[in-house]
């Protein structure tokens, strides 16, 4: 068992850049075992086995879906999209007096609820973009989450979880138990699966990064090449955002902190 939980937490390293130590060996038999006979495997032996054979694919994103954490609420931490309203719109605002487009990439964004989030905050702030129009790419190493996502449907207990219900009323259409984003919010939105360790070239550039709450599970070499990867894909000038317990510091000198405010960063020009 010992060897097939070190090879499936290997494998989840190598796929996802995610560091699950020996100690979470539960976590792996925990959330693993009971979905075999859907994978059509008869012990974590043989599912190691198949990874080792088939590394990419249907499979691989199950398992790497079962078990990363997609932990995620509605406008998760205020603070973020509160500084995406007071410092980082009005700064965009007057950068873009030309080009009255931009692009903003949630990375790892899990079954969508930051997407939608920044949606909703970039509706009530039409006043402030004069007319300048945003594009939302949405991405998640796991296809299953991002086929959720995709639809902009969840559940009473979902909704209830960080969307206060003026905005529910505003932005969803009642299903009767569930609830739907509004044609008119998913505008412009796009998911796509995207691996952060192998991302393709053809990304990019983006004016605002929002990276929250991922680098804390890499190790530090993987911090430092996701980062040179979002520098990479980030317009001169830009913002990435990450979590509260995340930093630039010491991993890469592309992203300089944004002076007065937690979390935010500018692409160095």
């Amino acid at each position: 068992m010992s060897g097939a939980t070190e090879a499936l937490r290997c494998f989840v390293r190598n796929r996802a850049g995610i560091n699950l130590g020996a100690d979470k060996d539960y976590l792996v038999v925990s959330r693993l075992k009971p979905q075999l006979s859907s994978w059509d495997v008869t012990s974590l032996d043989g599912l190691a086995e198949r990874l080792r054979a088939q590394p990419k694919g249907a499979l691989a994103d199950q398992v790497i879906a079962a078990l990363t954490i997609n932990e995620t609420l509605w406008f998760r931490d205020s603070k973020p999209f509160d500084l995406l309203r007071t410092v980082i719109l009005p700064e965009l605002v007057t950068r873009k007096a030309t080009d009255r487009s931009f692009a903003i990439w949630s990375a790892a964004c899990s079954t969508g609820q930051e997407v939608y989030s920044i949606a909703m905050t970039l509706r009530e702030e039409e006043a402030q973009l004069r007319g300048l129009r945003a594009t939302i790419l949405g991405s998640d190493i796991c296809e299953p989450v991002l086929a959720r996502a995709r639809t902009g449907i969840y559940t009473q207990f979902e909704v209830q979880r960080g969307l206060p219900v003026q905005r529910l009323v505003r932005y969803f259409e009642d299903l009767g138990g569930e609830w739907r984003v509004r044609p008119e919010l998913r505008s412009g939105i796009e998911f796509r699966a995207l691996n952060l360790l192998d991302l393709p070239l053809n990304i990019g550039p983006f004016d605002i990064v929002f990276c929250r709450n991922v680098l804390i599970y890499f190790e530090l070499d993987v911090k430092r090449n996701v980062l040179a990867a979002l520098a990479a894909r980030t317009k001169p000038g830009g913002y990435l955002i990450l979590g509260g317990a995340e930093t630039t510091l010491g991993l890469t000198t592309a992203f300089s902190p944004v002076p007065g405010t937690a979390g935010i960063y500018r692409r160095t020009t």
